[in-house]
């Protein structure tokens, strides 16, 4: 299937010859009709019934930016479930796009290998002062310089208002208007492949937003079979779920190929309920591997799953849902709470050494064991799979946003810690991903913000923040969400010449980044070409991996007091490319050796440590 030829027969479709198609899914209503309310086709047009409660109608004289509303047979009147563009936002008409107008120029771009994803996380609304799509373009190069070849948005579909995470939209077709709709999207996409940057989207999969919230009243798209943390489920295994299922598998494949979209992540896939044979995910996955040959380019899967199920990423050879990579959050809360200290939350489960090495050995730290924090067993193997599956982070927009005030690592952490963690990231053998400002140190808070329109919504929001994460640093009142002044004080400007500490940190991030391309030994995620060795008493881990005759040695300090460990290595030349102890990087100065001869293999070679640093040697084997 060419990009051209991929229709998704749904929502408003522009013609060739002339008009435009009409369908909607909505066997709640008797009666349907199109309210076309600009153009030279303005007036009310009745839909056509067809089986299983679809209705369409073609209007002749419909054409690109016309505006329309769905009326059922009680006259309500109410957006395109599948509108491609809600200008006036969820409760206003929907607008007609014709995707034929919009001129792609990255021809020849066929994405990135997934062991090459380097990603940066953003909310379009706080990235750039303008906070728009257009405005997120000049920093493309900035983000090419850091190291980068993928960039995820936070959910884009629209939302109520104009400051949101995303993960509140309800119209899942449509671009968010003040970002700048369907066009910016497709510009920055465009600008994004120009300069060899993959393209995330963060779908969301599992619930709606409350606020304009309209699909239950055209068709039966919830359930009360379930129930999310975020309000109703969203049927797929019940009654009348083939059509949900529909709309979901062709809102997918519309970002892969009506936006050039490299990859989707979805939100939470633990409260995506489905009891059929196959799963929505395993379907999902086989659609998207099947556009990935019939495209000819890289298109990829990322789950977030809090369940540290392995069945995911599994093939489906062995009973597995064939996703390509999932997040690893227990590999953040090793490594955060070995930093800080916490202990609240769900971080009471972690702070020990050995998890942290665990999660370099493992992935998951739970694999069966019993969790304090859930009062059960949690989790399940997963140290077969490559280790190209996992994307690994010190900080994301949930690890910082929903604390209590949005403080991030920068905020309450020395610059040793900072750069121990970005190291623990970068040099660790899964998929790194940052955060928005992480790489300089940005010590803005990350806030979560909403701007609902129903009083009772807000204060609901509200309470539910004060009741969330305990972590995290206030000075003062928790900042109110729906307070633009939060929203503001969570934007920041990547255009910022960096000076001081925060210079130092970017360059060491680009130092990072620039040794994860250049060593192919960085570049193993076999696990029979690595050796993970974490040593309990020094609190001192120890990674050593090998392609062909380039081999690489990390070695991560958590001890708050210099340690001597001893190592056995291949024989060769060790030499040392980067001690985050020297006084380049402020540290109190260099003790480990600028080189380690092995003259036999198997001899015992011993290594001073800096406390909470990180040391790189290389050698060709």
């Amino acid at each position: 299937m060419a990009a051209d030829a991929w229709q998704f027969d749904l929502g408003a479709r522009v013609l060739k010859d002339d008009g435009t198609r009409f369908r909607v899914w909505a066997p709640k209503a008797t009666n349907m009709a199109v309210l076309v309310l600009s153009g030279k086709a303005a007036g009310t047009v009745a839909m056509q019934q067809e089986e299983k409660g679809y209705y369409s109608v073609t209007i002749p004289g419909v054409s690109d930016g016309d505006r329309y509303l769905y009326q059922a047979d009680d006259g309500t009147a109410r957006p395109d479930p599948v509108s491609r563009f809600q200008p006036d936002g969820v409760h206003e008409a929907s607008q007609v796009v014709d995707p034929e107008l919009f001129n792609w120029t990255d021809e020849g771009w066929n994405g990135i290998p997934l062991e090459e994803f380097r990603t940066y996380e953003i909310h379009v609304g706080t990235v750039t002062r303008e906070g728009t799509f257009e405005a997120v373009i000049s920093v493309l190069d900035y983000l090419v310089d850091l190291g980068i070849t993928a960039l995820e948005f936070m959910p884009v579909s629209q939302f109520p208002g104009e400051r949101n995470w995303g993960y509140d939209g309800v119209n899942h077709f449509a671009p968010q208007n003040s970002y700048g709709g369907p066009d910016g999207l497709k510009q920055l996409i465009n600008a994004c492949h120009r300069k060899g940057l993959a393209v995330i989207l963060d779908v969301v999969y599992n619930h709606l937003g409350p606020e304009g919230n309209y699909l239950g009243e055209f068709g039966h798209y919830f359930t009360d079979k379930y129930r999310t943390p975020w309000g109703e489920a969203l049927n797929f295994d019940g009654p009348y779920s083939d059509s949900v299922v529909e709309y979901f598998m062709g809102n997918a494949m519309y970002w892969i190929n009506e936006f050039h979209v490299d990859a989707l992540r979805l939100d939470a896939v633990d409260w995506i309920f489905d009891q059929t044979p196959k799963h929505f995910l395993q379907q999902l996955a086989e659609e998207l591997h099947g556009h990935r040959g019939n495209l000819g380019r890289y298109i990829y899967f990322f789950a977030e799953n809090d369940t540290n199920d392995a069945r995911l990423i599994n093939p489906h050879s062995i009973g597995g849902y064939g996703i390509d990579a999932q997040w690893c959050d227990n590999f953040h809360h090793a490594l955060r709470t070995l930093l800080t200290g916490e202990t609240t939350g769900y971080y009471e489960d972690f702070g020990q050494f050995s998890q942290l090495v665990k999660a370099y050995t493992d992935a998951f730290v739970f694999t069966g064991e019993y969790s304090r924090y859930r009062k059960r067993r949690h989790g399940g193997w997963a140290k077969d799979r490559p280790t190209s599956q996992f994307v690994v982070f010190s900080q994301n927009h949930d690890q910082i946003g929903n604390r209590k005030c949005g403080d991030r690592l920068s905020a309450n952490q020395p610059l040793g810690k900072l750069l121990l963690a970005a190291g623990v990231v970068l040099l660790s053998p899964y998929l790194p991903l940052l955060f928005m400002g992480e790489e300089y140190g940005e010590t803005a808070p990350f806030h979560y913000f909403v701007s609902h329109s129903d009083p009772e919504l807000i204060e609901a929001v509200r309470k539910g923040k004060h009741e969330e994460h305990p972590s995290g640093i206030c000075e003062g009142e928790i900042p109110d969400p729906a307070a633009e002044s939060t929203f503001l004080e969570s934007k920041i400007d990547l255009t910022l010449k960096r000076e001081g500490e925060q210079a130092l940190i970017l360059e060491f991030y680009r130092k990072l980044m620039a040794l994860r391309t250049r060593l192919p030994a960085l570049q193993v995620f076999n696990r029979d070409a690595m050796e993970i060795t974490g040593m309990q008493q020094q609190k001192v881990l120890a990674i050593r991996r090998q392609r062909e005759q380039c081999a690489a040695l990390c070695l991560f300090s958590f001890s708050n007091m210099q340690q001597e460990v001893v190592l056995t290595l291949p024989q060769g030349n060790w030499e040392k490319i980067l001690d985050s102890s020297a006084q380049h990087w402020r540290g109190q100065g260099e003790v480990a050796a600028g080189s380690i001869s092995v003259a036999q293999a198997g001899a015992e070679s011993s290594v001073t440590i800096n406390p909470f640093s990180v040391l790189v040697y290389t050698a060709t084997i």
